[in-house]
């Protein structure tokens, strides 16, 4: 397998001219992230460290509304926190035996907390992909700072087209990044990276086909991240299309309802809650795990 090639100061930037960014689109994409400084993301990694970019799941300890005044945020932090890392824990539990010599890519690897749960499970090494330099930035230098800068490592890349060789993954994983892409240009692009027998994961919101087209609670999340939620039923049809078949299904909608109730009571709201809260009530969104096989 030939080595990836040391990063340049030229590889961390994504210019309009940059060939990582192939539209305007993916430009305002990568300019958002390399912008955000939302304290709902930095405040929660502050806890131990661990940055993640998605949302929560498990029975939220609500008394943390409670008590002083003066620590209620701290708290409430904490717990917003914990529930975000059983999210992390729960993809990493469908992603199957994993040994140290295999390798991992964590596909939209935000700050890069994903990446780091999976080294620490595994002890296998983890190539995290962004379009935004920030992230990747910021991810490599968390890294380097856990002393595991040899193992994990973030590049600026596309991950529609990565540039890694052809089966050179054991694993994939999307973390509520997929609603950013065209699904049949992502899974082909995966199906061409995973060894015949990988596993590919995603935990991601979409919206649910019986409803019909997207509510409009649907509607104000797009806005809200500049994404495009796809349908459930296009997750399994490309899969299919792409040499994926689904081993494992969980509806996690239920689940992350005590993270959204509790996130929309602290100091970290950001105004999108409802829409979450009321598109999970109303059945017209879902938060799904899916774990499917390369054939």
């Amino acid at each position: 397998m030939t080595p990836e090639p040391d990063r340049k100061a030229s590889d961390l930037t994504t210019t309009q001219d940059s060939p990582v960014l192939a539209s305007p689109y993916q430009r305002s994409v990568a300019s958002y992230w390399n912008a955000e400084r939302n304290p709902v993301n930095l405040r929660l990694g502050e806890v131990d460290g661990t940055y993640h970019h998605h949302y929560g799941i498990g029975e939220a300890d609500r008394s943390v509304l409670e008590g002083p005044e003066e620590t209620r945020e701290e708290r409430t932090v904490k717990e917003l926190h914990r529930l975000e890392c059983a999210q992390a824990d729960l993809l990493a539990d469908h992603l199957g035996r994993i040994t140290p010599e295999d390798r991992l890519m964590d596909s939209g690897s935000g700050r890069g907390g994903g990446s780091f749960v999976a080294h620490r499970r595994f002890g296998c090494r983890v190539d995290g992909v962004s379009i935004s330099e920030t992230q990747v930035a910021f991810a490599n230098e968390q890294a380097r700072k856990a002393g595991v800068a040899d193992k994990v490592r973030f590049h600026l890349k596309n991950m529609l087209d990565t540039g890694f060789e052809s089966g050179s993954f054991r694993g994939i994983w999307n973390n509520e990044s997929t609603m950013y892409v065209d699904l049949s240009l992502l899974f082909a692009e995966y199906s061409r990276l995973l060894a015949r027998g990988g596993r590919y994961v995603t935990i991601t919101g979409c919206y649910n086909d019986t409803y019909g087209l997207p509510s409009r609670a649907v509607s104000q999340i797009n806005a809200h991240y500049i994404c495009d939620i796809h349908s459930r039923g296009s997750y399994f049809r490309e899969m299919a299309a792409n040499r994926l078949v689904p081993v494992n299904v969980v509806d996690l909608t239920a689940a992350t309802i005590p993270y959204w109730e509790l996130r929309a009571r602290s100091s970290l709201a950001t105004g999108i809650e409802e829409a979450f809260l009321s598109a999970y009530k109303d059945g017209s969104f879902q938060y799904l795990l899916i774990a499917a096989d390369r054939v």
